[in-house]
């Protein structure tokens, strides 16, 4: 395992390493203390999340806030998605800026997002298998959000809009001016 830092204090891109053979492959896509070791995060998780989506399926930008904020590993099972995490933490110096990785079921990556971001993904192939831990557990009442057209954001989700799938809810999201 080697964590590779981003521009956003916290945000580690994890790279695993895999073992191929006739049989296939073998990695270890998670160890507590490796972990801690290359990111200085002593993280317990306690629970996981998949999703399955097709093409154009955006969510995203979600976060919980107060106590029930969460630091999450995040990584594509099968498909290709653009994982993005957005720094919502009001005293950082990169405050509203972001990082997008690809994740894939080829390239392995992971993306460590810490507690105090907004984080969502779209899917860039025709379908994806998505897999992220959490170290705290879900909270309804918790819930905030981002729009994922937030030009003081300025994502680049590299898909044209009109193939976004997004939920309801998510088109509802406010932008980070209006969460000041």
């Amino acid at each position: 395992m080697k964590a590779e830092k981003t521009k956003l204090d916290g945000c580690f891109i994890i790279h695993d390493t895999v073992f191929h053979d006739s049989r296939g492959y073998f990695f270890e896509s998670f160890n507590r203390q490796k972990f801690a070791d290359q990111t200085g995060w002593d993280v317990s998780f306690v629970q996981d999340n998949q999703s399955f989506s097709s093409k154009g399926v955006l969510r995203g930008l979600h976060f919980q806030k107060g106590d029930a904020a969460q630091a999450k590993l995040v990584r594509a099972l099968t498909g290709k998605v653009l994982d993005v995490a957005v720094d919502i933490r009001k005293d950082s110096p990169t405050y509203g800026e972001h990082v997008a990785v690809e994740l894939t079921a080829e390239n392995g990556k992971q993306l460590f997002i810490p507690r105090g971001f907004a984080h969502g993904f779209v899917v860039l192939s025709e379908t994806a298998t998505f897999f992220y831990k959490c170290d705290n557990y879900y909270n309804k009442a918790a819930e905030g959000g981002l729009i994922y057209n937030d030009a003081d954001i300025n994502i680049d989700w590299q898909l044209s809009s009109d193939l976004f799938e997004l939920s309801e809810k998510d088109l509802l999201l406010p932008t980070l001016k209006s969460l000041e």
